[in-house]
């Protein structure tokens, strides 16, 4: 086939954006006209299927994307399928020339290597970009070549490399090239069923207007009380999470943007975007991260058969824990919840309950809007103990301490547990301090393990 007079296919993937996507950039380049793929894939192997809150995301994301691309001339086609089957599909209904993409890192990468032998191989100009991390897990290893462990070493590796692009501005315009296509409402996205998306709605503005928006607001107004970002009332957090797990906006975008305006505090929220590319480094070594134990010896701990009372006592916020409560009813809300409040909501699944961290993990990930495959199972195995630079392994928040310190006045608790202070707030589901004594004696059987 030949490369001249044929059209280019951007497969975009979790790069639901026009400026800084590489891809979009090389298909524009190329100078033939361009087809815009999204294809959801929930069925091959090594693809995790959306869970409901991201999907509801996705749904909203697509909309505004192609809205963007038909300014620019160019429309957006929806396929569904296994890509190794849909995208040959394609290339073959537009006789197209050359595929462009932004790489992904989880299990999912094997379909796109081999899709990259076999189109190559039928004559089709390949190429892979970086987009969506500031460092590629294969860039930052140990001296001995090996993925890093502990969160430390990596970020100064990372710092030490410097990030090296700027971000890329969106085309100016696109050949854009039609072909046959689903439509997004045929897809079900949306619930309906009951529609119980009220509260993502008030939250959140999916799509890259709205996570651009984030970004400018947060680095105006918010970065500068970041220090505070571990009190769950103030409004010192960036909100950018869900923008970033659909690649609304990229890292280098962020990166560049903080950078720009330098604050005390840009270099602890820019360790924290290094906690993310931390947690893909450890998916990129590890891809069964939401199903295995990261550290071997915690296969030995004795989770107990979760009590269906607790397990849904926990899910809808009716423990009897105030701070817990109110982290899991602002999920249930907003499909968002303060980062210290996950971690203390984990920790009281975890180590007070005894239930399995993949039980809360899977949770999470149909609950969350910004539940993506390395940063969630990362943060819960860490929170367990279980995964990587999760020191000491064996901590355990306790839920009242940690209201007391980070919301004093109670504003969090009260927001989403306003009767809290009454007789209809029931009693606690397990006593903190047996329970507590309960998690140690567990782990003892890890420390055997070691």
């Amino acid at each position: 086939m030949s490369d001249t007079a044929s059209p280019s296919i951007v497969w975009l993937r979790d790069d639901l954006r026009v400026a800084d996507n590489p891809a979009l950039h090389a298909a524009v380049e190329r100078g033939e006209p361009v087809v815009v793929l999204y294809l959801l894939d929930d069925e091959s192997p090594g693809v995790r299927p959306l869970g409901a809150a991201t999907r509801w995301w996705l749904h909203h994301s697509l909309t505004a994307l192609a809205a963007s691309l038909e300014k620019l001339g160019a429309s957006l086609v929806l396929r569904r399928g296994p890509a190794e089957t849909e995208l040959p599909r394609l290339v073959a209904d537009v006789g197209a020339g050359a595929v462009f993409w932004n790489r992904r890192y989880g299990a999912a990468r094997e379909i796109d290597a081999r899709l990259k032998s076999s189109l190559r191989d039928e004559g089709l100009e390949v190429q892979s970009f970086q987009a969506n991390l500031l460092f590629e897990p294969w860039t930052i290893t140990t001296g001995e070549g090996n993925t890093y462990r502990v969160f430390t070493p990596f970020w100064r590796a990372c710092l030490e490399r410097g990030v090296d692009r700027q971000p890329l501005p969106a085309p100016a315009a696109i050949r854009g090239m039609d072909a046959a296509g689903d439509s997004l409402d045929d897809w079900n996205l949306l619930p309906t069923r009951p529609d119980w998306a009220a509260g993502l709605r008030e939250t959140w503005t999916p799509g890259e207007a709205g996570g651009h928006e984030r970004l400018d607001d947060f680095v105006s107004d918010i970065l500068p009380d970041y220090h505070r970002r571990d009190e769950p009332a103030a409004i010192a957090t960036s909100g950018l999470s869900p923008h970033l797990r659909f690649g609304e906006v990229s890292p280098f975008q962020v990166y560049d943007s903080v950078r720009r305006s330098p604050q005390p505090n840009s270099p602890k929220f820019l360790s924290e975007l290094g906690w993310r590319e931390f947690n893909w480094s450890i998916l990129y070594a590890f891809p069964r991260l939401h199903l295995d134990n990261y550290r071997p010896s915690f296969d030995a701990f004795p989770w107990d058969k979760p009590d269906p009372a607790e397990l849904e006592a926990w899910k809808r916020g009716r423990t009897g824990i105030p701070l817990v409560d109110a982290g899991m009813r602002e999920l249930w809300h907003s499909g968002s919840m303060h980062n210290r409040v996950r971690m203390v909501v984990a920790s009281f699944l975890i180590k007070n309950l005894l239930i399995d961290w993949r039980v809360g993990e899977a949770w999470f990930w149909d609950t969350l809007v910004d539940a993506d495959e390395a940063s969630n199972p990362g943060n819960w195995q860490w929170v367990a103990g279980s995964g990587a630079d999760a020191a000491p392994y064996f901590r355990v928040f306790n839920p009242l301490l940690q209201a007391d310190k980070f919301d004093k006045g109670g504003r969090y608790v009260h927001r989403w547990v306003p009767e809290v202070d009454s007789e209809d707030y029931p009693a606690p589901i397990v006593d903190l301090a047996q329970s507590r004594k309960d998690a140690l004696a567990a782990y003892e059987h890890v420390k055997a393990a070691q």
